[in-house]
């Protein structure tokens, strides 16, 4: 037996979730923008106490590997490795594209090819494309969305989701859309177990979040001279 402790910083929906050999036992969740710092401590200790657990029943944390917000990104990795270290387990990183892919790939027939969109601002989204039996198209990239974005799938059933996908349907009228699909703890379950057993465990110390291109920071101004 295996629990598992998941939780989903990626977007400005803030998850936690528990499983126990890949099952859902219990979760949470809040839509509530720049409040992961201060929700994460206190809604995993809320789940705990409604499903009857401690953190020291936990066999593994897995964390949203990204992409997504850069900030939350930051926070959950931060909580994850500290739950890790303290408790003496190990930490597996799940993409949040891939916790979007599992919400809807039961929906569909195997030769869709679902393409799950992170809003990266403007017309950039971040996405992969995968059939819904899993067989990989496109790994996960950053990519500007045009009317020509998707011609290689030209005839082929594509179907959208995700908060990037949201400004696409002007452009793309025949592809289905899919609404209010977001990265979910809750959903990360399976693919936490099966890294758990695998072994597929990410070092406490150089671990980064997965961010899919540069994080941009502000270069210090040289104006002033000493």
């Amino acid at each position: 037996m295996a629990l598992i402790l998941s939780l989903d910083t990626s977007t400005k929906v803030c998850s936690v979730a528990v499983h126990e050999d890949g099952e859902l036992i219990g979760s949470q969740s809040y839509h509530l923008q720049k409040s992961h710092s201060s929700l994460l401590p206190v809604i995993v200790e809320q789940l705990m106490e409604n499903t009857e657990l401690t953190l020291g029943q936990l066999d593994a944390i897995a964390l949203s590997a990204g992409p997504g917000s850069y900030t939350g990104l930051r926070i959950g990795t931060a909580t994850a490795k500290g739950f890790a270290f303290t408790l003496g387990i190990p930490m597996v990183a799940i993409t949040s594209l891939d916790s979007m892919f599992e919400q809807v790939a039961p929906m569909f027939s195997d030769d869709t090819i679902l393409i799950p969109m992170i809003d990266a601002r403007r017309m950039e989204v971040f996405c992969l494309a995968k059939k819904a039996d899993r067989q990989m198209v496109w790994e996960p990239q950053p990519l500007i969305v045009d009317e020509n974005s998707f011609s290689e799938f030209d005839g082929q059933n594509l179907v959208f989701f995700g908060n990037g996908s949201d400004k696409f349907q002007e452009i793309f009228p025949s592809v289905k859309f899919i609404p209010d699909i977001h990265p979910s703890a809750a959903h990360m379950g399976k693919l936490a177990f099966d890294k758990f057993q695998k072994e597929q465990f990410e070092d406490l110390v150089y671990y980064e979040p997965d961010y899919l291109k540069e994080y941009r920071t502000n270069v210090p101004s040289q104006k002033f001279k000493v």
